[in-house]
C-alpha cells in the first residue's frame, strides 16, 4: 500500500507538470505573438513617421523656394476667386422691356480681400446694379461690350474696395462671367 500511495503521489506530481507545461507553451506562444504584433505595429508606425518627416521636409523646402519666389514676383502666386450672387436687372429700354441676368466671380489679389468683398457686398451689388441697368441690350451682346461691361464692373469694385488705387495696386484684378443671359 505504501507503493501504491508512492506511485500515486508521483503520478500526482507527474501531472501537474504536465498540464503547466502545456500552459507555459500556450503562455509563451501568446506572449511571442502580442511581442510580434506589436514590433510589427511599432516598425509600421516609425516608417509612417520617417515617411511624413520626409515629406514635411519636402513641403518645407518647398514652402521655403515658394515664399522666396513670390516675394521676387507676385504673379507666380495662386490667383483668389470671390463668387458673387446671381444678378438679374432690367436693362435700358431699347425694343421692348429686355433683362440680363448674370453671375461672375471677381479674381483679388488675396484672401483679406476676399473678407473685404464680403464685408461690401451691400454696396458692390448696388453700384454694379446700377451700372447694368444703364446698358442696352446691343451694347452687352457682343464680345467686346462683355469685355468693356467686365472692365467697368471691375472698376466699381475698386473704387469701392481702394479708392483712388491705381489700376496696377488694385484689389480687383478682372471680373470673370461664368453665367451671362439677355432675354
Amino acid at each position: 500500500m505504501a507503493k501504491e500511495a508512492k506511485s500515486e503521489a508521483a503520478g500526482a506530481e507527474a501531472a501537474p507538470p504536465k498540464k503547466s507545461k502545456k500552459l507555459l507553451v500556450i503562455i509563451i506562444v501568446t506572449l511571442l505573438f502580442v511581442l510580434l504584433l506589436g514590433g510589427g505595429a511599432a516598425a509600421f508606425l516609425m516608417m509612417k513617421k520617417n515617411a511624413a518627416e520626409g515629406h514635411e521636409d519636402e513641403e518645407v523646402a518647398t514652402e521655403t523656394a515658394t515664399s522666396g519666389k513670390k516675394k521676387a514676383n507676385k504673379e507666380t502666386a495662386l490667383p483668389v476667386y470671390v463668387a458673387m450672387d446671381v444678378f438679374t436687372v432690367n436693362l435700358a429700354p431699347e425694343a421692348g422691356e429686355q433683362y440680363v441676368q448674370l453671375v461672375l466671380s471677381v479674381e483679388v489679389d488675396g484672401v483679406q480681400t476676399g473678407d473685404k468683398i464680403k464685408t461690401f457686398t451691400p454696396k458692390i451689388r448696388n453700384n454694379v446694379m446700377l451700372l447694368l441697368s444703364s446698358k442696352k441690350a446691343s451694347e452687352l451682346l457682343t464680345k467686346e461690350g462683355k469685355e468693356t461691361l467686365a472692365a467697368e464692373i471691375r472698376d466699381q469694385i475698386n473704387l469701392i474696395l481702394a479708392p483712388g488705387a491705381k489700376k496696377d495696386d488694385a484689389p480687383v484684378k478682372e471680373v470673370l462671367f461664368t453665367s451671362f443671359i439677355i432675354q
